[in-house]
């Protein structure tokens, strides 16, 4: 059987011919793993402790959630998803970089296909923590383009850290705008931590550029091959960042629209650089590999920031809650019947490799 037409119970293993090519766990039975149970559980008790510590009247906000301009909540959905839409684009575009595209003979996916390969990769970092989506992406242009799992990986970390660098540098920005010289000193400390993890990354980068093969003289020789891969598909694409760079500043800028259009669904007006910060400080918390998509963590620092600059404590908790059902509550669904779709898919193309 090809990896083409492996059912997603197939996901847990692994090919002893080439270690590259090792899967994530099935979805299904690491959605009811211990681990996640109690990340789950985690992610309530935080959200539990910011309502008590923000005094939210939780009754005001879901009547004021209940009462929301519908026509700006689609707004919001609509730039949420086209963000997918882009991201696709733009990843598509960088593993061509790494020499997977249709030139070097893989049967890469369109525009549709890439967008569900996102969905499915955000929907399994909604329900999973530790962000097993990413590695269930890698996966995913795996079987259906036959790239390398390595290079692939190595293409997604040069994404995550673009994304990163460029988050943190326009969460400065915004962050100046909104606070100018007199920051909370929760915001700073955001901002801190924001700006070493980009530090730690962009060195972490540079040792591994300078001492990439030194490392191989170090590593077992089973694993030279997979390095190799990832360390390809890293530097590969980021030699041409210009475009990365661009796709993820408009990302983002999408992003802080996505923020603004929630709270003008539910009649508050905040200045748009409010908004992008908003949206890029709930962005740099859900990195977090606590709980799934960062959940407790940003709504938190959604309600701090939102309190911060004006906005009553329980409008700050219905424009952080409504956010969330755009961007987590559309998901599960979303990307539940996205996966539901795949599963069935390749159940059919199994039973007609065995009639």
């Amino acid at each position: 059987m090809s990896s083409s037409t492996k059912s997603d119970k197939d996901l847990i293993t692994l090919d002893s011919n080439d270690p590259d090519e090792t899967a994530p766990r099935d979805i299904g039975s690491s959605l009811f793993s211990p681990r996640t149970l109690v990340s789950f559980a985690f992610a309530m008790v935080i959200l539990f402790f910011v309502i008590r510590r923000t005094n939210i009247d939780v009754g005001e906000s879901f009547r004021q959630m209940r009462n929301a301009n519908i026509w700006y909540l689609g707004g919001a959905l609509i730039v949420y998803y086209f963000t997918f839409v882009l991201r696709g684009w733009r990843w598509k575009h960088m593993l061509a970089s790494a020499k997977i595209s249709e030139a070097t003979g893989h049967t890469m996916p369109g525009l549709v296909g890439m967008f569900q390969i996102f969905t499915l990769s955000w929907f399994t970092n909604s329900i999973l923590p530790a962000r097993m989506g990413d590695a269930y992406r890698c996966y995913l242009i795996k079987r259906r383009a036959g790239a390398s799992f390595g290079i692939s990986l190595g293409t997604m970390l040069a994404e995550r850290l673009i994304d990163l660098v460029v988050l943190v540098g326009m969460l400065l920005l915004a962050g100046a705008a909104v606070y100018g010289t007199h920051t909370p000193d929760r915001a700073q400390q955001a901002f801190l931590v924001g700006g070493s993890v980009v530090v730690i990354g962009v060195v972490g980068v540079v040792v591994l550029w300078f001492l990439r093969d030194r490392i191989e003289t170090i590593l077992p020789t089973r694993l030279v091959r997979v390095y190799r891969r990832v360390r390809n598909g890293l530097f590969d694409s980021l030699a041409k960042p210009v475009l990365p760079v661009g796709v993820s500043i408009v990302l983002w800028l999408s992003d802080g629209i996505r923020v603004y259009l929630v709270a003008r669904a539910l009649g508050e007006v905040i200045p748009y650089e409010a908004a992008i910060m908003v949206a890029l400080l709930s962005a740099l918390v859900s990195t977090v590999p606590i709980t799934p998509a960062g959940l407790g963590f940003v709504e938190g620092i959604m309600i701090y920031a939102l309190t911060s600059i004006g906005v009553g404590s329980s409008t700050a908790g219905a424009i952080a809650l409504l956010d969330r059902v755009v961007t987590y509550g559309s998901l599960i669904i979303v990307g539940g019947l996205v996966y539901l779709w795949v599963l069935r898919t390749d159940l059919k193309d199994l039973n007609a490799r065995t009639d």
